[in-house]
């Protein structure tokens, strides 16, 4: 008998090294969940017992929609037999002298918390996180999809790191507008960025500036409750809506907007999101993509997931579904899936999503707002169709925003780094100016793959430190806490949020929810001083 890790995997890892036999692949970033060997696995149950996402299962208790994935763990090593894990690097020094090096964070996301964990597993050394929001745990809180609550539980990993006496929080601080990058160097030993990608990637087609049209920041951040996007008025009263790319972010989207509104209702998504939702109309989504659908960028386990949506039939636009010897895994696992869809009878009375390969977007159309988007095949001159729709998503990335007084690269939207050591205009390093996570790599990953980006930042951060690189004279704690103050801020920590994050659950409990979500930063604020008025949560 044996364990399966399911769609749910964060690739957080934290299963690997608590397996006795060894047996949890792959390590590398080859793909964007974890497998274990049937053959290998004794049967323990440590790996379920550490997995903080609840993504692995006993076979026998696999539940029905989840099955298919005792098959995919044992495809994978079918084809990537079972071999010794590498040598694990060097163990970081357990200890520092006191005083000697104290770290700036900046952002307190998943990439962030990764590596304040770390730094944090050094004895002495001293952390300062910075969150712009009055919340943490960026991507978790405000990017995962509200149905997959499962992925979101992998915060709990980082509480113990921000209970830590080493390390202060000043969430409700921003970076570049209430401090400098100088300011932050003069207060600290060293800073690391770790900032995310908050900005969506743009079409740059004529008529995406109309109303309808939005980017995947601007719509995930509205159904998940961001104070900057709370406020979107998305127009759901026409019958289809086209969301172009074709990763995990377009289909997060697609299912969002054909799921039931009495399913998102047990979740934690923002209310006026749910709201729209109750009352919308959309029954058909397109996902356009300029490639073919080998090419397709989302998961094998989102797209498995996909099958199990009540009352929604996939349809698939691409005649080429048949395996070829070239094909990876991966491949030729969604090709599998698509066969299984394709041999599914269609119901009339279903909602549909519908992915359409080898298009390329080349204008949004309306007057004053989207009426239609006009596309045209990737790679023939044949004549391109205009699909009719209110609403049009661009799913097709994320980009890191400049930062005051820092080189940034403006063509995949990164801080210029080497292995998390951010390069200046000239290519040379920066002193004691590192980065992590997706302002360092572009968007890539899932929310595990920040755990060895942010060793790697870490690493490099130590080795700059024993080689003296580090080691100048900064100003005092509490002098830091005197200049925000001279600014008239008040940053929350700790307790603070903890506040704000028991007043969303006891108004969630109210409603058999997770969480109803205060999406407004002044209500934040109120509730993080410990006001309680639960009428104003979700506004």
């Amino acid at each position: 008998m044996t364990f399966v890790i399911t769609q749910n995997c964060c690739k957080d890892a934290s299963c690997v090294p608590v397996c006795p036999v060894d047996c949890i692949r792959p390590l590398d970033d080859s793909t964007d969940m974890l497998f274990i060997d049937p053959e290998a696995c004794i049967d323990c149950g440590a790996c379920m017992q550490e997995c903080p996402v609840e993504a692995i299962h006993y076979e026998d208790d696999l539940p029905p929609e989840q099955r298919s994935f005792q098959q995919i763990n044992a495809e994978y090593f079918r084809h990537h037999p079972l071999e010794p894990a590498p040598v694990p690097a060097p163990a970081q020094p357990v200890s520092v002298g006191a005083g000697s090096l104290r770290v700036a964070i900046v952002g307190a996301g998943p990439a962030g918390s990764y590596a304040a964990a770390q730094l944090l597993a050094i004895d002495n050394i001293d952390v300062n996180i910075f969150e712009r929001l009055p919340t943490p745990f960026g991507l978790i809180r405000y990017g995962v999809a509200p149905d997959h609550q499962n992925t979101k539980a992998i915060s709990r990993i980082f509480e113990p790191t921000f209970r830590s006496g080493r390390l202060h929080c000043f969430f409700n601080v921003e970076v570049g507008t209430h401090i400098s990058h100088e300011e932050l160097t003069a207060h600290h030993h060293a800073v690391i960025y770790a900032v995310g990608a908050r900005n969506g990637r743009t079409l740059d087609i004529p008529g995406e500036e109309l109303a309808g049209t939005y980017s995947a920041a601007q719509f995930v951040g509205w159904y998940n409750g961001h104070p900057e996007h709370q406020a979107h008025q998305i127009d759901l009263t026409a019958e289809r809506a086209v969301v172009i790319g074709n990763g995990n972010v377009a289909l997060d989207i697609a299912r969002v907007l054909l799921t039931d509104a009495a399913l998102l209702a047990k979740t934690d998504i923002a209310d006026h999101a749910l709201n729209a939702l109750a009352a919308s109309r959309i029954r058909e989504v397109h996902l356009l993509a300029r490639r073919s659908f080998r090419d397709a960028a989302f998961s094998v386990g989102e797209f498995l997931a996909l099958g199990h949506l009540d009352g929604v039939d996939i349809i698939i636009d691409d005649e080429d579904l048949s395996p070829r010897p070239e094909d990876d895994l991966e491949v030729k696992l969604k090709l599998q899936i698509a066969g299984q869809y394709a041999r599914r009878t269609p119901d009339p009375a279903n909602k549909r999503l519908m992915f359409r390969f080898g298009l390329t977007p080349s204008e949004v159309i309306g007057a004053h707002r989207v009426q239609g988007i006009r596309t045209r095949p990737t790679v023939t001159s044949n004549d391109g169709e205009v699909i009719a729709t209110s609403l049009v998503v661009a799913a097709i990335g994320y980009r890191g925003a400049p930062i005051p007084g820092l080189p940034y690269d403006s063509v995949p939207g990164v801080l210029p780094n080497d292995g998390g050591r951010v390069l200046d205009t000239e290519g040379a390093v920066m002193p004691a100016v590192y980065v992590t996570g997706w302002v360092k790599r572009g968007p890539q990953g899932v929310i595990g793959t920040n755990r060895a980006c942010a060793a790697e930042t870490v690493a490099h951060l130590m080795a700059d430190f024993d080689h003296g690189k580090l080691a100048r004279n900064v100003s005092s704690a509490d002098g830091l806490h005197a200049l925000l103050a001279q600014r008239g801020l008040a940053p929350l920590d700790w307790n603070h949020w903890q506040r704000i994050d028991a007043e969303e659950r006891r108004s969630g409990t109210k409603t058999g929810r997770p969480r109803v979500k205060i999406v407004d930063i002044a209500h934040m604020l109120d509730a993080a001083q410990g006001n309680h008025d639960t009428s104003r949560v979700a506004q």
